[in-house]
């Protein structure tokens, strides 16, 4: 069970109801919440031109309920929880969200969603969101370190093909939902009792298709938000939700977990440092194969002159981005191309754009192109040992191929951009989010919003999100001015 006195869940609610009132939180993480906020925003306003969007608005509008917060894209407000799950959804819609090494998790995607509707819908000031968004982020990302098996080199969640992004998301989010609406320590953590009962989340889509992945944080934010609310109108959790028998992760990882994940260093060591930003619109494991397919553009070899291609990765990712071979090699939507190795490179070989690969490049007809898909065709995904050694605190990848003319090389990328020493500046984070802003926004209102996100610090959600809702996405009302 646990070596302490006080079940777990009760030491990860204390924590998060003495940072609540710690001073020095915003001055340790303002900027960097600040920074994920701008991230999820600008990745949700690409997102609302993307199939899922009107699935998600037609959804939360008919659901109906007091309107509190506002759903991106629509010039209204709607009940928190369905705020939360409409927004959520689009941040992970494009897989562009952050994510954290070495457990494999997005936690902004579902906890700054949850965030940013109840500090709209509360009016809480800065500080509280901040301590809010990085006590949630904490406890989603030890939650998955709890289910990392240092032996298996991978964890145990995606060994059982379990999302973990969205099963930890959902009590991340109850948690910073529950600082945010005033629950004391017990509100805290009956909130995590009742939120383990909610996260859910399967990984078949990556393999074989569909698209519900994309509303997998959505429903943590949403899950999570419902039952802070539950846990402060007197619902009750067990208290050994955690760590217990029938408990949250004897339920997803059986006996391979570690306890002392949870607790370690709990308030004075943090894993925010470890959420890296991606620069590419797809799945991390295929970031290190764009990597190399840009290096292998500097050295002046085009497409037409590759012969053979072989994309080193480490062993466990094989089957979301190589497998099944066939599928991998001829993706048939833009999203099916997200999880596709081979098209990744060629993507990165033909196409170009934002930060070197774009959202054009992961459109449905991009996906299909033909001379893409001849190209992907010639990539063979195979294990590189050393990627796999590496594996998962870096993403890595060693790169072989041949050209028409007879020439070989190698290429390796020890760790994918945007984590470690390469981790994107800041100039990269702005592209990005005017890169993203702009497929849904005209440049003034784009311009607009990066102002309102530079004062946020001095001003609120509230005030935000209300000059966000009048903005005119271009599939809205065009007589909208905001800000």
């Amino acid at each position: 069970m646990t070596s302490h006195d006080k079940p777990i869940a009760h030491l990860l609610a204390r924590f998060a109801a003495d940072q609540r009132a710690n001073p020095m939180l915003v001055e340790r993480f303002g900027e960097d919440i600040h920074g994920r906020i701008v991230d999820v925003l600008g990745n949700s306003l690409a997102a609302t031109t993307t199939a899922v969007f009107p699935v998600t608005s037609t959804v939360v509008r008919t659901w109906g309920g007091a309107p509190h917060a506002t759903a991106i894209g629509l010039n209204q407000r709607v009940p928190t929880a369905s705020a939360t799950f409409h927004n959520g959804t689009l941040a992970h819609a494009l897989d562009f969200d952050d994510t954290h090494l070495p457990s494999v998790l997005h936690p902004s995607a579902s906890v700054i969603p949850a965030v940013i509707a109840t500090a709209e819908a509360v009016d809480a000031s800065y500080d509280a969101l901040v301590a809010a968004a990085a006590v949630g982020i904490e406890i989603t990302n030890r939650l998955g370190m709890a289910g990392y098996d240092e032996a298996l080199g991978n964890s145990v969640f995606f060994e059982r093909g379990l999302h973990a992004t969205s099963i930890c998301g959902t009590l991340g989010s109850a948690v910073a939902v529950a600082m945010l609406l005033g629950g004391d320590q017990d509100v805290i953590g009956h909130a995590i009792g009742i939120a383990a009962s909610m996260g859910a989340g399967l990984l078949e889509a990556n393999r074989t298709g569909g698209t519900v992945k994309k509303v997998h944080c959505g429903w943590a934010a949403h899950a999570g938000t419902v039952a802070a609310e539950l846990a402060v109108a007197g619902l009750t959790g067990p208290p050994t939700v955690l760590e217990g028998r029938f408990g949250f992760l004897q339920a997803h990882c059986g006996d391979r977990v570690d306890l002392a994940a949870l607790t370690d260093d709990l308030g004075t060591g943090w894993t925010l440092g470890d959420v890296g930003f991606k620069p590419y619109p797809c799945n991390i494991y295929t970031h290190p194969v764009i990597d190399a397919a840009l290096m292998l553009r500097e050295r002046g070899i085009t497409a037409d002159q590759l012969d053979w291609v072989e994309a080193g990765v480490a062993k466990p990712t094989l089957r979301t981005i190589a497998e099944p071979p066939e599928k991998k090699a001829s993706p048939t939507t833009g999203y099916e191309a997200q999880f596709s190795g081979p098209y990744a490179f060629a993507a990165a070989m033909l196409g170009g754009g934002g930060l070197g690969v774009g959202l054009q490049d992961f459109t449905d007809a991009a996906a299909v192109e033909p001379q893409r898909r001849a190209l992907a065709g010639r990539v063979r995904m195979v294990e590189s040992d050393t990627a796999t050694a590496a594996f998962p605190r870096r993403i890595s990848c060693v790169l072989r191929y041949g050209t028409q003319q007879g020439q070989e090389g190698e290429i390796a990328i020890p760790v994918n951009r945007g984590f470690g020493a390469r981790t994107l500046t800041a100039d990269e984070h702005l592209m990005k989010f005017r890169s993203n802003a702009s497929t849904a926004l005209p440049a003034p209102q784009v311009e607009a919003l990066e102002k309102a996100l530079q004062r946020l610090p001095q001003t609120s959600m509230t005030d935000l999100m209300s000059g966000l809702r009048e903005l005119s996405p271009s599939h809205g009302s065009p007589d909208r001015k905001g800000y």
